[in-house]
């Protein structure tokens, strides 16, 4: 999709599938070209693990009789008129969908927006291996530091072509460049395991090897000889590592998709204060050389900066076409494609960052617990009750002290939300975004 050439076959193999489906009977129809690209090279204590290449081409075809539809996918090699008869023979035996069917023409993009998704640059083999390196041995290098896990470089691109029935026809690609290590510090049962990465649109932005390494080596020592905390209940701050994932649950409890299925716990919470005033949470599709952005969403419909949540209030969910009617709303652009359907997702999702900074929220808390690590499936997002192994470090007189492992923390969601306060180090670098976050209330199992 990278080469003109190709991307002109990519764009006149979809636009034959819907023409096909078209004189095959199908009330409405499009198609979707999905391309991927990408090689990287795996190292462990200087020697190369595992050096790969991938290529993916897929090319999917959904049609529409009446209320309904069906889905086919295949390489590029297919004949347009069976793909497409094939098609029209699956929908002919489909239960009826009310919700289903192409996004109003009056939604579509009349235009694809430059947003500088795609670099051009070509990462050798030699250099992504000699990046990798780098890596482990800058963190190697800290003090402290007694194995590895790894390292990695990897680089690619993935691209989308899209036509429908409804006149739509666009196309747009995205490159991306990756760099992580993990590393081990301290010996036999005292071992702590921690990494670092950096991950970009473009080449030049990334985080350099030896910065990262030498990251990854210094959180890992930085864990050793931990302890364990007394039960009760604590004031929890998350990194921004953690953090990131609060704000994917809150974009999952708002998903159009979940809140029709009634497996939300917010999904009577429309214009309702969810969350505290000091919490602002905005997707935008549209941000340049943004993680998620995309010209156009999987239907063609061209997305626009939303304030998901504003001053706590809740304000839109993410909406699909076939979400949106199910709601009796319109879409907003966030429906993402994969080869045979279409639900809706987040994009550049962030919680906006407050005043205060990190060290302003770890002050504040005064004893506490600060959080860098969770695990666990213990969410369970019908009900927003929250249960996460944890670790971290000791908050005390508003520092940080020693580090802590094998403790839980609990609370609902719900709560979580309404008593949460943000610091003011939000990375737009991650297509979910968080500040530091502070939450009172919460309750910690430990010692």
């Amino acid at each position: 999709m990278s080469d003109s050439v190709d991307s002109a076959k990519l764009v006149d193999r979809v636009a034959a599938l819907v023409e096909a489906a078209k004189k095959a009977g199908a009330d409405a129809a499009d198609a979707v070209a999905i391309r991927g690209r990408s090689s990287g090279v795996s190292v462990r204590l200087g020697k190369v693990e595992s050096t790969e290449a991938s290529e993916s081409d897929e090319i999917s075809l959904r049609v529409f009789l009446g209320k309904r539809v069906a889905s086919v996918s295949a390489t590029q090699s297919w004949d347009p008129a069976t793909l497409a008869e094939r098609a029209i023979a699956m929908a002919k035996v489909s239960p009826e969908d009310p919700y289903q069917g192409l996004a109003d023409p009056s939604r579509l993009a009349t235009s694809v927006v430059d947003l500088d998704l795609y670099d051009q640059t070509v990462v050798l083999a030699e250099r992504l291996r000699a990046d990798a390196l780098e890596m482990e041995e800058a963190a190697l290098g800290v003090k402290g530091v007694a194995n590895s896990g790894g390292g990695g470089a990897r680089a690619g691109f993935g691209g989308l072509v899209l036509a429908t029935s409804a006149g739509f026809l666009g196309q747009y690609v995205a490159s991306r460049f990756s760099r992580s290590v993990s590393v081990i510090a301290g010996e036999g049962t005292g071992m702590e395991r921690d990494y670092d990465f950096s991950s970009r649109l473009h080449f030049s932005e990334l985080d350099g090897p030896a910065e990262i390494g030498r990251r990854a080596g210094e959180r890992a020592v930085k864990r050793l000889n931990p302890r364990k905390a007394r039960t009760g209940p604590v004031t929890v701050v998350f990194d921004p590592r953690v953090a990131r994932g609060m704000a994917a649950h809150l974009a999952g409890a708002i998903n159009g998709a979940s809140v029709a299925r009634k497996t939300s716990f917010l999904r009577d919470m429309m214009g309702k204060q969810v969350a505290s005033a000091s919490i602002t949470v905005t997707d935008d599709p549209l941000r340049r050389r943004g993680q998620a952005s995309r010209p156009f969403d999987g239907e063609g419909v061209e997305g626009m900066r939303l304030e998901m949540v504003k001053d706590g209030v809740l304000a839109h969910w993410f909406l699909s076409t076939s979400a949106a009617r199910e709601l009796r709303l319109e879409t907003n652009g966030r429906g993402a494609r994969s080869a045979s359907s279409v639900s809706p997702t987040s994009t550049n999702l962030a919680i906006e960052p407050g005043t205060a900074s990190p060290a302003d929220l770890i002050r504040s808390a005064g004893t506490g617990f600060y959080v860098t690590e969770v695990f666990g499936q213990g969410v369970n997002m019908v009900t927003g009750e929250y249960s996460r192994g944890a670790s971290g470090y000791w908050i005390e007189n508003g520092e940080l002290g020693y580090p802590v492992s094998e403790v839980t923390i609990a609370s609902n969601l719900k709560d979580m939300f309404l008593r949460m306060v943000p610091a003011n180090d939000v990375d737009r670098n991650f297509g979910t975004a968080a500040p530091t976050l502070m939450i009172e209330g919460m309750t910690l199992a430990g010692a």
